[in-house]
């Protein structure tokens, strides 16, 4: 049986075969969509990537710009005071955390108390940077100049002699004598520097009178008439017995006239020169490593003992600084020989500058003899041993040394003062003293022995602790009173008051004209019994009012009583 399809059913069926041919078609890209990674939609405003050159050149720059503190650090910070052994080092770094380590380590080494939070070393540093951008500065930071450099490295000079303005200038002899006029300059001294040598002599010029002092080998830089002719000259060229113009024919590196009675062995050219590259230098580095000071500290501070520091006005530029030791009795090691105890403690001390000069030296003894069966009724006692040491204002490092000679035992303490400056013009005072002891001594001992300021002999506690049954000593000179004109007197209200947990226990009041001795300089000499106040922590404080100058002054210590 035939079938025969008419032409609508083959055009239906043709349409049907062409519809399922489209249909696979659709199914096989739609498989191959599912193949193939969706194009995302182009955000024109987005921004372009980074290429790989832009990238390193960002993080270059980001670098650099983390950089820069320590490179300010090592370049204008410590830039005087940095060998270059150090300074190399520093360069090898690779990365932040090791540059502050090798920054943290720099300090250290330089640290005279490396025991204390403090770094007296690093403070009176940058104390120096800020006073040389406050005084020297023209035109360039105070810090760049030569004055700022100089400072900055060796401290502040023992004398200057400044002439701001020039002018008239009688030479010193070994400069040629004679009279002329001189551009600014300053000439400093310094008594001694490590690694330069004593009695230093440096010059700084300002020939262009603008302020910008530099430092000179040659003596006549500061002679504004040197290349006016007949103007200027020295005692022989005034006197025809020299030729100004041998001046510039000197082969030393000056254009000084001739000297008178030869001149001194620092004038020498080569002894200028090698002064001059000496300056140029850092100064070395004074103290041992960290672990050598503690491994020392670990072996030797087996004896105990304590101290204090106090400080009076001796001169304007002299300062007493009052060192007071104390050991206890039980911590002393004691022979008996024919029955006496026999305790014996070496003290020795050592004064130097925070450069490492060192100022003075002192050895003394603490002995302490008790009979064998009385020795129980001291071991609660203390010895207390006191020096006197006189020092200019500034920085020093005591180093204090104590040795029990029975036992062998030593005890170190390493720590800075700073020895305070009196001013002649503000009211100001010496350390507010409380003693356990106060008296006066007779005229054939004043000013000395132990304990002795003047006419009396003040005993510092050392610990500042008292007994009930003790007396308050309470020591204080006060500086710089205003007098009256016709008088020569002083007006002056002195007030006393004691705190417990800041409040008042009591007070008191006196005047001037109840002080005795009382001038442009008072004396304040107390004793206080303690019997009737309870046990605790208080605070003196002594209030001195200068009621012609206006100026008041509260100066504070504290003490407990047990």
């Amino acid at each position: 049986m035939k079938f025969r399809l008419t032409p609508s059913a083959l055009v239906a069926s043709l349409v049907g075969f062409l519809l399922a041919l489209s249909m696979a078609a659709d199914d096989r890209a739609a498989e191959k969509a599912k193949d193939k990674p969706q194009k995302a939609a182009v955000d024109k405003n987005a921004p372009k990537p980074l290429s790989e050159k832009e990238r390193n050149r960002r993080q270059k720059s980001l670098e650099k710009e983390l950089n820069k503190p320590f490179e300010r650090w090592l370049n204008e910070d410590v830039a005087y005071i940095i060998t270059d052994e150090e300074r190399q080092a520093f360069k090898r770094l690779q990365n932040a955390e090791e540059r502050d380590q090798f920054i943290e380590q720099f300090w250290l080494r330089r640290d005279p108390t490396s025991d204390t939070v403090e770094n007296e070393m690093k403070e009176e540093h940058y104390r120096r940077i800020a006073y040389a951008n406050e005084h020297y500065a023209s035109g360039i930071p105070g810090w760049k100049t030569d004055r700022g450099r100089i400072y900055i490295t060796f401290g502040p000079p023992d004398e200057n002699e400044g002439h701001p303005s020039g002018g008239s200038y009688e030479r010193p002899p070994e400069e040629g004598g004679g009279t002329t006029s001189t551009f600014p300059f300053e000439k400093w001294r310094y008594r001694y520097i490590e690694g330069v040598g004593q009695d230093i002599i440096i010059e700084f010029v300002d020939p262009t009178m603008t302020g910008e002092y530099r430092m000179t080998m040659d003596p006549s830089e500061k002679d504004a008439l040197l290349h006016v002719p007949n103007a200027g000259l020295t005692l022989l060229e005034s006197m025809g017995l020299a030729d100004k113009a041998d001046r510039f024919n000197r082969t030393d590196g000056t254009n000084l006239g001739e000297a008178i009675g030869g001149q001194p062995s620092r004038m020498n050219q080569f002894e200028r020169l090698e002064q001059f590259a000496k300056l140029q230098r850092p100064p070395a580095v004074k103290f041992k490593d960290l672990e050598e000071v503690v491994s020392s500290k670990i072996s030797y501070n087996l004896f105990p003992f304590q101290y204090r520091t106090d400080f009076i006005k001796i001169t304007s530029d002299t300062v007493l600084v009052a060192l007071t030791v104390q050991v206890g009795v039980r911590d002393m090691s004691f022979q008996n020989k024919e029955q006496i105890q026999h305790g014996l403690v070496n003290v020795f001390g050592r004064v130097s500058t925070m450069t490492g000069r060192v100022v003075q030296t002192f050895e003394d003894v603490v002995q302490v003899d008790v009979p064998a069966e009385e020795l129980p009724k001291y071991l609660d006692q203390r010895r207390v041993y006191w020096q006197g040491i006189p020092l200019r204002p500034g920085m020093y490092r005591i180093n204090l040394v104590l040795k029990d000679i029975n036992s062998g035992n030593m005890g170190t303490q390493v720590f800075a003062i700073r020895v305070p400056r009196y001013d002649d013009e503000a009211l100001s005072a010496s350390s507010l003293i409380l003693a356990d002891a106060i008296e006066r001594v007779d005229t054939k001992n004043i000013g000395k022995g132990q304990f002795v300021i003047g006419s009396t002999k003040v005993r510092p506690s050392v610990g500042e602790k008292f007994d009930r049954a003790n007396r308050l000593g309470i020591y204080l000179q006060v500086y710089n009173l205003g007098t009256d004109e016709k008088t020569h007197k002083p007006s002056a209200r002195v007030e006393y008051a004691l705190l417990k947990d800041n409040k008042q226990v009591f007070q008191f009041a006196e005047s001037s004209d109840q002080i005795q001795g009382a001038a442009q300089q008072m004396t304040l000499e107390k004793v206080l019994p303690l019997n009737s106040l309870g046990p605790g922590r208080y605070t003196l404080q002594v209030k001195v009012t200068d009621n012609l100058n206006k100026q008041t002054i509260t100066p504070t210590a504290s003490f407990t009583i047990q």
